[in-house]
């Protein structure tokens, strides 16, 4: 794929902390989503984020590593639960949407999105 067709699709790279880059363009939908669920995901992650930051209050204050440890693990497995709301919703929502109309491309990138979560 040429760098001008990645630009005219709205392409991007992200670069992970190892130095993967990951490139993507973000397929448009087609429809809403549920208010509701938006605010739920929202809410998920303003806790996970909050939790995080009472994380690194515990390691400036020098807590026990043990008990960050166990604590990163409580956010982790917030984060993936979050994930997993996604997932869902975009399962039942936008892929829905891409079987009817036939977006081949929509289903592509669920498939890549999935690979990448569960990395």
């Amino acid at each position: 794929m040429s760098e001008e067709h990645i630009k005219e699709q709205g392409a991007h790279e992200h670069i992970l902390e190892d130095g993967t880059v990951i490139e993507h363009s973000h397929h448009s939908h087609t429809h809403t989503h549920d208010p509701q669920q938006i605010k739920a995901v929202l809410n998920r992650l303003s806790r996970a984020i909050g939790h995080l930051e009472s994380i690194k209050k515990m390691i400036e204050s020098g807590r026990d590593c043990s008990e960050v440890l166990i604590q990163l693990s409580a956010v982790k497995s917030a984060i993936n639960n979050t994930g997993k709301v996604i997932l869902q919703d975009h399962i039942q929502h936008c892929l829905v949407d891409a079987v009817e109309t036939g977006d081949m491309e929509a289903i592509e990138e669920l498939n890549k999105a999935i690979d990448r979560f569960m990395k």
